[in-house]
């Protein structure tokens, strides 16, 4: 059964007004447990708007949502229920953090689930550990760290609270190239250890090839594509023409092909690019 799931979910913001536009329009998505679901989409294509759904920020004006089966909007039980099960972390959430400690950031969220002291603490060691927050820095004050730091301590956040599903909104966005490349595998571990639910919001079609597992794009209020990264990757041409970048390797490898080297094109990682170059000079096709 799928984790998550909506039918037919439609949004417009203004309604009634001269000003009113829709900002998703008869969603039909259904996400399987443990997915790592990267959600990409040209600025304004719904993305943020659907995401804010999925814990009951924002109310369906028609169709609905469902978390492990069960319709968030049910009842004031289920929709209580449903902003404990799905995490949802906002870009650039360090701009949130605000306690006195990172220990007593972290734990803000379980203390508002009313568990004990012992579960708190062991949920904010776990969370720290899963995003790289060390031990020494749980005593901090959040003020005094670096700007990657503060973000992993945010995120650790909400992990803290152990949603069934993590979704993040942007979360290497401003960062340096090293800070992203952490970001991102500290993810990658974190759904990898706990078996969760993760899905990311991004704009880097790199940074997706190398985390996600399913690729949800979103183009002009509707689902144009969902499936896995190298099905959806392999579209680049309708990709592009939805106003969307594809991976600096992809690129390349189109350009190959348009220049006549038999080269494929469902290339996006560096990994990839190397095992088809070498598979191609063994076959005597390339000479270098």
């Amino acid at each position: 059964m799928a984790i998550l799931k909506t039918e037919h979910l439609t949004y417009s913001y203004s309604t009634g007004t001269p000003f009113e536009v829709t900002a998703i329009e008869d969603i039909n998505i259904e996400i399987e447990p443990g997915e790592l679901v990267a959600v990409i989409g040209h600025t304004g294509s719904g993305k943020s708007t659907l995401i804010q759904h999925f814990n009951g920020l924002l109310k369906p004006q028609s169709g609905k949502v469902y978390v492990d089966g069960q319709d968030i909007w049910e009842s004031k039980k289920t929709l209580r229920a449903s902003r404990f099960a799905v995490g949802l972390c906002f870009q650039y959430p360090e701009y949130q953090l605000f306690e006195e400690t990172v220990y007593k950031d972290i734990a803000f969220g379980p203390k508002n689930m009313k568990l004990s002291e012992e579960e708190i603490d062991r949920r904010v060691r776990e969370a720290a550990r899963f995003i790289g927050v060390t031990d020494d820095m749980l005593e901090k004050s959040p003020f005094d760290l670096s700007g990657g730091e503060k973000r992993r301590v945010a995120i650790a956040g909400v992990m803290a609270m152990e949603p069934k599903i993590l979704i993040l909104d942007e979360p290497t966005a401003g960062l340096d190239p090293r800070g992203r490349d952490i970001i991102l595998g500290l993810i990658r571990n974190y759904r990898e250890e706990t078996g969760r639910t993760v899905m990311i919001v991004s704009h880097s079609m790199d940074d997706v090839a190398k985390i996600a597992t399913k690729v949800l794009v979103i183009n002009d209020r509707h689902v144009a594509m969902y499936g896995t990264v190298p099905e959806i990757y392999a579209r680049s041409e309708e990709l592009v023409a939805m106003g969307l970048d594809i991976p600096q390797v992809t690129k390349v490898f189109l350009g190959l092909k348009e220049n006549g080297i038999p080269v494929r094109t469902d290339i996006f990682t560096v990994e990839q690019a190397r095992a088809e170059l070498r598979a191609l000079r063994e076959k005597g096709v390339l000479a270098w």
